[in-house]
């Protein structure tokens, strides 16, 4: 074998592994380490502000207690999320699609856990 195809064949041996990772990741759901950062706090926020607008109903932001993203076209965050309502906290599922680039976000789900 020649210098040329010794190196590719190491090349994709190396890069080969690096690729699969990077496909499971893509598309499929990763928990977020940090749910109490600022950001994911305001999309915790936006979630039940947009769904009290939408519904009509009384419901308070209180903390989140767990959360996964997955990137798409821009991020999908899926939230578990405290809120209150009439002195009564309970715990929602929310997905928010967010696109950066846009300053956009949209609730798309919001049910009870």
């Amino acid at each position: 074998m020649n210098n040329k195809t010794i190196f590719f064949l190491l090349l994709s041996l190396v890069l080969l592994p690096l690729y699969a990772f990077a496909a499971t990741r893509v598309g499929g759901w990763s928990p977020i380490k940090n749910i109490s950062d600022p950001h994911i706090i305001e999309v915790g926020e936006f979630a039940v502000s947009e769904y009290t607008r939408e519904t009509k109903s009384d419901l308070n932001f209180v903390t989140i207690v767990s959360g996964e993203s997955q990137v798409v076209a821009g991020m999908n965050y899926r939230l578990v999320i405290t809120a209150n309502h009439t002195g009564k906290s309970k715990n929602y599922e929310a997905i928010v699609w967010e696109k950066p680039w846009l300053k956009s976000m949209n609730l798309t789900s919001f049910k009870p856990v």
